[in-house]
């Protein structure tokens, strides 16, 4: 049996809420681009990102699925295992996402379904219901949780967008269990051809903000070389993309400055 599971439960769950990437455990971390980026994301439109900020849902014009595996400081019991599928629908386009993470003593799943709008050609809006489930073993509570996000893409010029992001607006009063709220605002800058990037302040109740930075490089036409820095644990990230006709893959990499490097790595399909 791993080492890992002879730890306490509770202390499982803390040593987890305090080393996901922005502190905050409910924060979904599915994406092996947005990893290499820091999860500076909130106004990029990409399959991911759009579980990020909804709103960004509105520019997706292809039928896509894809999946994701991260691992946390290489313990398989600190795994998060997500898919998502998102489907094109006019102005609107409707996505679906589900993640789960833990192992079998400790399981935490998330369900959630997204729309996107696009209002008018600089502005797109969007909303998601989440459903957040915790299982443990033992004499711990096990609980239930739904909540709901929604964010707005503000589109300037053709090379610069501005994406804000508000996750939990339910107030905590009017039920048992605790979650916080996140706000995220960022923006991102076209600045060539084959570069881009962005950066983004995260403000989370409870807790310090966070500022994060990063960048894509399009350094071939199939190969895209990515990096980025956050404020939360002095964290640097950095990945790799493949584009391959209809697929994508990517690898996302974010270190820790006590704990080590988180991997990731995602397959996006898209149906044209």
């Amino acid at each position: 049996m791993s080492s890992l599971l002879k730890i306490p439960v509770s202390f499982l769950f803390i040593t987890f809420s305090l080393t996901s990437h922005g502190s905050d455990p409910y924060r979904l971390s599915a994406g092996a681009r947005e990893a290499g980026m820091g999860y500076v994301c909130v106004m990029n439109n990409s399959f991911w990102a759009s579980f990020h900020n909804q709103a960004t849902l509105a520019l997706n014009n292809s039928f896509s699925a894809g999946v994701n595996y991260e691992n946390r400081f290489g313990l398989i019991e600190l795994g998060t295992r997500t898919a998502g599928i998102l489907i094109p629908a006019g102005k609107a386009s409707a996505g679906a996402i589900y993640s789960c993470f833990g192992y079998p003593d400790f399981k935490r799943e998330m369900a959630g379904l997204a729309c996107g709008l696009k209002i008018s050609e600089k502005l797109a809006a969007g909303v998601q219901i989440d459903y957040f489930s915790e299982r443990t073993s033992g004499e711990y509570d096990n609980y239930q949780v739904v909540t709901c996000e929604a964010g707005l893409l503000i589109l300037p010029s053709d090379n610069l967008r501005i994406g804000m992001h508000l996750f939990n607006p339910v107030p905590n009063s009017i039920r048992k269990t605790n979650m916080p709220a996140i706000l995220r605002i960022g923006a991102g800058a076209d600045l060539s051809t084959t570069f881009s990037a962005g950066v983004e302040i995260e403000m989370s109740s409870g807790r310090k903000g966070v500022i994060r930075t990063g960048f894509e490089f399009e350094a071939a036409k199939v190969l895209l070389l990515r990096g980025g820095f956050s404020t939360d644990n002095n964290s640097f990230s950095f990945g790799v993309g493949y584009v391959l006709r209809s697929v994508n893959v990517d690898i996302g990499f974010l270190t820790h400055e006590k704990l080590g490097v988180t991997s990731s790595a995602s397959l996006i399909f898209k149906i044209h």
